[in-house]
């Protein structure tokens, strides 16, 4: 079957998104999500509150919420994993994150062991 690449990252967002709702709480207000070679990167913007913000005004203040936030989002990384592995039948292979207290953005980068983009294009004949 063929899928887009746009159709894919539309899904990882959408999971991506249900995920932090169900195990975070509460979800972003926007999240787009980008398949690069061998790299899905998920871009989520406003997941801050407003009380967090307050807090990050103290260089200490920042340093926790980013710790905190960290460790709330690589408790469920077997989670993010999977929702990756179910969208696109690739395993990941590495992931990284940060946020940025000043914008309230974070960025998710799965690293895979293989070029997804490849794949999707070579499915779709545009080798």
């Amino acid at each position: 079957m063929k899928v887009s690449k746009g159709f894919i990252e539309s899904e990882i967002s959408k999971a991506i998104t249900q995920w932090e709702k169900d195990y975070l709480g509460r979800g972003s207000l926007s999240v787009k999500t980008d398949i690069l070679r061998d790299m899905i990167i998920v871009n989520l913007q406003g997941i801050l509150t407003p009380a967090e913000y307050t807090v990050c005004e103290t260089k200490d203040g920042m340093l926790t919420i980013k710790k905190t936030r960290s460790e709330l989002v690589e408790s469920g990384i077997e989670n993010l994993k999977e929702i990756i592995l179910t969208i696109t039948g690739e395993e990941v292979k590495g992931f990284h994150t940060d946020i940025s207290s000043r914008t309230g953005e974070r960025l998710m980068v799965f690293k895979l062991f293989n070029d997804l983009e490849k794949k999707i294009n070579s499915n779709n004949g545009q080798d």
